[in-house]
């Protein structure tokens, strides 16, 4: 019986579908991705992020993954939009699908200060992109060599998509069942910023207004990918992820996450659904050969039980995860927490008997210094850091200690991390750290009034 089951899976996902929804997604993908080339050439976020910093919060195992020196960050990122104009169009697809997800790549492991969800997003996309056949119709590849031409594509190409867009939806619903979230925090206290919005403005901050946002937002995460599958609710459902997404890109100002959802959200429709728009040749008949259907099947397998389990990895550790920021990355916490903290660090050569209060702005931007604040694995690498540089400097026996104050969604100041702990000792791992005092302040009061 399983075997059968098993085999029945293999044949679905071989089975051909129409290629016109992977070239939509394609075209879309590297267009957004050419379109965030360009913002960070605009805004001047190459020299900002990864020329100005003289040091960079490298990933847990990634501190090899350095800036490129002198203008090699520029160049970089020239080549990244190179390579995404490339998939836009198809040309030299496979090259060019390789060069953007690992230019990609790269620039998201430099530097953890610079994490944003949605860039972990569009990596796994460009991941997916490398390995499905997106090029092989309405291409520069296909109008090259004609014998690439396919009319279809095998189920698991668009379904590998769906899934992975699905997946960013109903996870971050997930996150939003914490009493945080479900009593109205943060978005009371980031509504107070939005006042100013044309006819809505002066109710925005009401109750009634919080508690829809909040529970609007978790309903919607959680029935969206249900909703979408559905062919009756499928043109509702896709209404709605246009209302939800518009409506964050203009409330919080958070790039090109938005638009990249509506993007793989039109995936959910029938794959010929580009064909019908524009009136095209609908698809020919098509075979599917399924020699790899085994290994196909065996490598999504294991992806999405990566993407399944993976982001659960915080339940794992003790304490809110807003708090202790164990598990909080790839896991799709998105927009859940505010959180305020102020750092102050010493180092003492206990030999010498002498100590020194750290100027933060010495070695950290202000971007850098405010994300590491609340960060505790970022406080860590920090502080080794700094016990690495007093040494250099003569120093042999130096200690490492840290007074963070930080501030949850609203709440008071507390301490962060144990000021009597010694960091420069305390080696950087994924275990649960002790030296993380519990969250213990309350929510306050409602209403929220922001202090100035």
């Amino acid at each position: 019986m399983m075997r059968s089951c098993l085999a029945r899976l293999r044949d679905a996902l071989c089975k051909p579908v129409d290629i016109a929804a992977l070239v939509y997604f394609r075209i879309l993908f590297g267009a957004i991705l050419l379109w965030e080339v360009g913002r960070y050439f605009s805004h001047d976020w190459i020299y900002r992020y990864w020329i100005e910093p003289s040091f960079h919060f490298t990933y847990y195992g990634f501190s090899w993954v350095r800036p490129w020196p002198g203008v090699g960050m520029y160049v970089h990122f020239a080549l990244l939009g190179v390579a995404a104009a490339c998939v836009m169009v198809g040309c030299f697809y496979r090259v060019s699908a390789v060069i953007a997800f690992l230019g990609f790549a790269y620039v998201f492991l430099l530097d953890q200060s610079q994490y944003l969800n949605h860039f972990y997003f569009v990596g796994l996309l460009g991941l997916i992109m490398m390995c499905i056949p997106a090029h092989r119709a309405f291409s520069v590849d296909v109008w090259r060599k004609p014998h690439l031409r396919a009319h279809g594509v095998p189920a698991w190409t668009l379904w590998l998509l769906r899934a992975q867009v699905g997946i960013v939806y109903f996870y971050g619903g997930l996150a939003k069942m914490n009493g945080d979230w479900l009593r109205g925090w943060p978005l009371r206290i980031w509504l107070t910023d939005s006042t100013d919005l044309l006819l809505i403005g002066r109710y925005i901050t009401e109750e009634a207004s919080v508690y829809f946002f909040s529970y609007g937002g978790l309903l919607f995460d959680l029935s969206i990918v249900p909703l979408l599958l559905y062919r009756k609710t499928r043109l509702l459902a896709f209404a709605l992820v246009l209302f939800f997404n518009i409506t964050n890109a203009f409330l919080f100002q958070i790039g090109i996450f938005p638009w990249m959802m509506i993007a793989g959200s039109a995936l959910y429709f029938d794959p010929s659904w580009p064909r019908r728009l524009f009136n095209l040749r609908p698809m020919a008949a098509v075979s599917m050969q399924s020699r790899h259907s085994r290994g196909v099947a065996a490598g999504l397998f294991v992806y999405m039980a990566f993407q399944l389990l993976f982001p659960l990895r915080h339940f794992l550790y003790p304490g809110p995860v807003g708090w202790t920021e164990e598990g909080h990355r790839f896991a799709w916490h998105m927009k859940l927490r505010d959180k305020e903290a102020e750092a102050e660090f010493f180092v003492t050569d206990t030999l010498q008997k002498k100590s020194w209060t750290v100027d933060l702005q010495e070695d950290l931007t202000e971007r850098q210094s405010e994300k590491m604040s609340g960060r505790p694995d970022m406080i860590l690498q920090f502080a080794h850091y700094l016990a690495k540089k007093f040494r250099a400097e003569g120093h042999s026996t130096i200690q490492v200690r840290a007074e963070v104050y930080a501030a949850l969604n609203g709440r008071k100041p507390q301490l962060l991390i144990d000021p009597t702990a010694n960091l420069a000792d305390i080696p950087r791992n994924l275990a649960p750290a002790s030296w993380i005092v519990p969250l213990s302040a309350p929510l306050p009061e409602t209403p929220y009034v922001r202090s100035d």
